[in-house]
């Protein structure tokens, strides 16, 4: 946080942390469902780092005035922790409720995409993919596919993730674009 000259507090931009940990984050995760690490490591991360931060980064945007912001990091804060508490809890064995979950998360994303247009490209494109990436996570869950189809691709949405938390950092540090985000014209 820094001061303005009107003495007002100026928050900073929560996109950095909140991109950053939802894409390492969704990535972790992906590799789980890839097969390439076992336990619980994910789901310890998803409580921490996809949940409580994103649920802060929501709360700065609340307070900086962007609905979108606090909407969805807010909203996938709590998809993290929720997601923890049903692992912990034994639920992720209901691969029905599970595959139900996943759809309903799959169309508040795709309606989210919508309004992610008058962010930015890279916005549009971690929303898009995110969109598939929940519908792709329901079909596996209600049997139609392996859940590995869901994370190959689920690797493209945290890989856009990350970019985009970099591309604020670095556009923000630099006081240029370095990492385009492709802002909607």
């Amino acid at each position: 946080m820094s001061s303005t000259d009107a003495g007002q507090v100026k928050w900073a931009h929560p996109g950095a942390l909140g991109l950053m940990c939802f894409g390492f984050n969704t990535i972790l995760l992906q590799i789980h469902n890839i097969g390439l690490i076992k336990g619980d490591i994910p789901i310890l991360y998803a409580f921490f780092w996809g949940g409580l931060a994103q649920v802060v980064c929501g709360i700065i945007d609340a307070r900086r005035g962007d609905t979108f912001g606090f909407t969805a990091f807010t909203a996938y804060g709590f998809f993290w922790i929720g997601l923890a508490f049903l692992h912990f809890f034994g639920y992720t064995k209901d691969s029905a409720g599970l595959a139900w979950a996943m759809l309903l998360w799959g169309l508040f994303t795709l309606y989210m995409t919508f309004p992610a247009t008058k962010v930015s490209v890279t916005h549009t494109i971690i929303f898009a993919s995110l969109t598939v990436l929940f519908f792709l996570l329901a079909g596996a869950f209600f049997g139609f596919w392996p859940v590995q189809i869901a994370g190959w691709e689920g690797l493209i949405c945290g890989g856009s993730a990350v970019y985009g938390s970099a591309a604020v950092i670095f556009n923000d540090k630099y006081g240029r674009w370095v990492l385009p985000l492709g802002l909607p014209k």
